[in-house]
């Protein structure tokens, strides 16, 4: 986000000189430049000129010496100094007394003082103190104080005038030095939008304000002298031997040499001072001036020491196994849709100097004794750049430029812009000949813009002279044709402008957005949400009803979470998709199950004071298609083939909306009746069946193995087809302790997890209304004892074949397992409500439905009545 200093802005366009920073933003944000800050002036208060007139040097027991300083600091600052407790040094006349513990100064010097009231940057407010034994009555400020940076001259010292940040300046005691060192400029930052990337210099920002507020505006770029030079300079070669989409790497590659740089030449102060407001940090004359040309017009530049490059300098794609260590000192291996600037040192393209458009090598970097320089003004393919720079994590300054659009008119002007500066500030010469390989594209089609289009779009009437005027303003060329028809050739600096629509959005932002009138439309009618929309949130609202929290969870993990999980290493959850840039290097992974971000939400709770969890989350889980299934990137000029289409909806990962609970601890808030039952494995089936039932399915559990859970207390969650088959969509119970340890969560921690989309799936799309009985219910218990591998919903079948209609409810409530049942064996005990819709059931029904139930039980499981 660009960082606008009001005096800069100043320079290009016609500000009032008392316009605030809130009003200039406000009149950017009428155009779509949003205010994302505003930065008022750094210093307050009474910043002045001083002159010290005696200096007196005093040792301290600490091995440190301070200066116990007389300074004059103007008739108006001095009447209020006296201090009879503790005099001033030397001979009494009318001044303050400071302590300083910097040593760069002498008597006689003019400084910059700080007077009580000065609130310096950081909001540090100044206030006459007692320290070393004196009353320090001030301030004698250093440039890291004011927000200058470090003194040129000395790091360690304070400001004076005429050296380091204040050279050419002097005055007089009690001068305003906040004036004086330009302290009082106020900055705007704006957030500029990908398709405004013009907005990134001072230049594209002062034509916005110009057509907000009508000022005038000046291009900075019309006024580089651009002599007549004629080309030989630094042999260049443009081979973009694997353009992406067809779109060469490199247009145009503008080289100009300067000779003869004074490499202890400074940058100048007010270039400095610009370059920090903005953002930037000053580094060295030549790469302040590249940096300072960047903000000003908008086209990166780079400076390569000439004394390191070897001729041709040459543009290419990177080869497999190449690598660079760039100016952030790190080395890359480099990928072949990287853009390289190379030389021929060992052999042509054999030395990498950088990743084009995003940032140089250390090989060729400018140093502290560069004289002779080599300048880089290039136009880089925006798609290149914006790959190269998210590979390689490596975002700059020239990348964000280049990455949304940069006129490709200016490399020429700015090449020259910047030899210029550095010849005017740093000596030296601008070699006779230039190079400029390749070129600017030739304007594009015009776009044909019906003059009632704009109405018909927005809904609000543009007069002729509103829609050709706006499109003038921008920089268009429009002519007229007889039908009635525009024809719009939009300016190079805006590459986002490329159908009609895009011209009609700018009539409607410089028209003003204000004039379109806010009316709501009127909803149609409709069916309300869908079938799944309701079943998804009937699910949720039961599993809340049941006293569970929802809650949400970011859907990345780490390797290590499928081992805590105890996963089996064939076990398809762990083939997790993988992101290219994750949001943190320690989870990469997209979870694939739900349990997987919920548990680790259930510890957290617990960590800060919870004593018991009951939380649930309705959210989706990722398979990865395999290694092998990376999606295409098709071109964004036009849509996609059907083919495309079909190959990226092919190695999109298998996705599916998940419904997981996690419950353990107390089941409710303890009371004077004592102790509540702590949530166990019955109560997750139970949560489960709830859910099912919302949505209106119903659940069939068989005992299984299936990781995170104890292998003897969970069980998979069915759903029957029309087929009479069943479907594993879910598995609920407790947690293996070794998962619960791991996650500290309480002893019995139990938790479920059901594939949403199946089970809305499975259930009817219509439920059919069951009749209000009005004939009493007989209630009859049956105790089967049966094989272990028995599942209790097989019994449940065959209670409800044998009995027939007359089986309203069955439900099973006992498991029993022991030597009274025999090895091998269990007892299941179900309870059953019997009732006729014929009338009431007399003893002799009740009975022979009891004898059905033993006999089909017997027949389909084997199972025997308890006695």
């Amino acid at each position: 986000m660009p960082r606008i200093p009001l005096t800069w802005l100043a320079e290009h366009t016609g500000l009032p000189a008392d316009v605030s920073a809130l009003q200039v933003a406000t009149d950017l944000s009428r155009i779509g430049l949003e205010e994302e800050a505003i930065f008022g002036a750094q210093v307050t208060g009474p910043l002045v000129v001083g002159r010290v007139l005696e200096l007196v040097k005093e040792p301290q027991k600490n091995g440190k010496t301070i200066n116990w300083v007389r300074v004059d600091v103007g008739p108006e600052h001095n009447e209020d100094a006296d201090d009879p407790e503790d005099p001033r040094p030397g001979t009494e006349r009318p001044s303050r007394g400071i302590v300083c513990g910097a040593h760069n100064f002498v008597a006689g010097d003019l400084v910059v003082v700080s007077l009580p009231g000065t609130v310096l940057p950081g909001d540090f407010a100044i206030a006459a103190r007692k320290t070393y034994g004196h009353t320090s009555d001030g301030m004698i400020c250093s440039g890291d104080e004011l927000g200058l940076g470090p003194d040129p001259d000395d790091e360690d010292g304070i400001i004076v005038l005429g050296r380091g940040h204040a050279a050419g300046l002097t005055g007089e005691p009690g001068d305003d030095a906040i004036a004086l060192l330009g302290l009082a400029d106020e900055v705007v930052e704006i957030n500029v939008t990908p398709d405004r990337g013009y907005c990134f210099s001072m230049r594209g920002v002062a034509r916005e304000y110009s057509h907000a507020t009508g000022a005038a505006f000046a291009d900075p770029a019309t006024s580089v002298r651009i002599p007549q030079v004629p080309a030989g300079g630094t042999a260049v070669r443009l081979r973009d031997q694997a353009p992406l989409q067809g779109a060469e790497g490199c247009s145009r590659f503008v080289a100009l040499e300067v000779h003869g740089v004074d490499p202890a030449a400074r940058t100048p102060r007010w270039m400095a001072r610009r370059l920090t407001l903005a953002g930037m940090r000053p580094i060295s004359l030549i790469v302040d001036v590249t940096n300072y040309v960047m903000l000003d017009l908008g086209q990166p530049l780079h400076a390569y020491d000439a004394d390191q490059v070897v001729a041709p300098i040459v543009v290419r794609r990177a080869e497999p196994g190449e690598t660079l260590t760039t100016l952030d000192d790190v080395t890359r291996t480099l990928d072949p849709e990287d853009l390289l600037i190379t030389d021929s040192e060992g052999g042509e393209g054999a030395r990498i100097l950088g990743i084009a458009g995003v940032m140089g090598g250390e090989s060729t970097e400018v140093s502290a004794g560069t004289a002779n320089i080599v300048l880089e003004a290039a136009t880089f393919d925006p798609i290149s750049v914006a790959r190269s720079a998210r590979r390689h994590r490596l975002p700059s300054e020239a990348s964000k430029r280049f990455e949304r659009g940069v006129d490709p008119q200016l490399p020429l002007v700015a090449a020259h812009r910047a030899a210029q500066l550095i010849v005017e500030f740093g000596g030296g010469r601008i070699a006779a000949s230039i190079t400029d390989q390749g070129g600017a594209p030739a304007p594009a089609a015009p776009i044909e813009l019906p003059l009632g289009d704009a109405e018909r779009v927005v809904g609000i009437a543009y007069t002729p002279p509103q829609v050709r005027g706006s499109l003038e303003m921008i920089g268009c060329q429009v002519e007229d044709e007889a039908t009635g028809i525009l024809a719009v050739t939009p300016p190079s600096w805006r590459p986002d402008l490329t159908i009609r629509e895009d011209l009609i959005e700018e009539i409607a932002r410089l028209v003003g957005y204000e004039t379109i009138p806010s009316i709501l439309p009127t909803a149609p009618g409709g069916r309300g949400l869908t079938r799944a929309q309701r079943a998804r949130r009937d699910a949720n609202r039961a599993l809340a009803e049941a006293g569970l929290v929802e809650v949400t969870s970011y859907p990345f993990v780490g390797e290590g979470t499928f081992d805590a999980l105890r996963y089996e290493a064939t076990d398809a959850r762990r083939d997790a998709v993988r992101l290219l840039n994750p949001l943190s290097d320690d989870e990469p992974l997209m979870r694939s199950s739900l349990l997987q971000t919920l548990l680790p939400i259930a510890r957290r709770n617990l960590g800060r004071g919870e004593e018991s969890v009951a939380i649930f989350q309705l959210g989706t889980t990722s398979l990865s298609r395999g290694e092998g299934s990376r999606a295409p990137v098709p071109a964004a000029a036009h849509r996609p083939t059907d083919a495309e289409l079909d190959e990226i909806l092919a190695a999109l990962p298998l996705q599916t909306r998940s419904l997981a609970a996690v419950i353990g601890g107390a089941s409710g808030p303890a009371s004077w009746q004592g102790e509540v039952a702590p949530w166990g494995w019955a109560d997750a089936f139970d949560l489960a069946r709830r859910a099912a039932a919302a949505v209106g399915a119903q659940l069939e559990v068989r005992q299984c193995e299936h990781a995170p859970f104890h292998p003897g207390r969970a069980g998979e969650l069915r759903v029957l087809a029309d087929d009479g088959t069943s479907t594993v969509i879910g598995h609920a119970g407790e947690l293996h302790p070794a998962v619960v340890a791991e996650f500290s969560v309480p002893a019995r921690t139990s938790a479920l997890e059901l594939d949403l989309e199946a089970l809305i799936a499975a259930a009817p799309a219509v439920v059919a209304a069951s009749p209000v009985p009005t004939y009493p219910v007989a209630k009859e218990d049956f105790a089967f004892v049966v094989d272990q591998g028995v599942p209790a919903a097989a019994v449940e079948a065959a209670i409800v074949v044998g009995i027939g209609d007359l089986a309203e409810n069955v439900h099973l409530f006992d498991v029993f397992t022991g030597e009274q049942i025999g090895a091998g064996k269990k007892s299941l005990a179900f309870a059953v409500r019997l009732r006729s819709v014929e009338g009431t059931l007399t003893a002799e029904q009740i009975g022979a439905a009891r004898q059905r139930c033993i006999a089909a039980v017997e027949t389909a499981v084997g199972g025997v009545l308890r006695a």
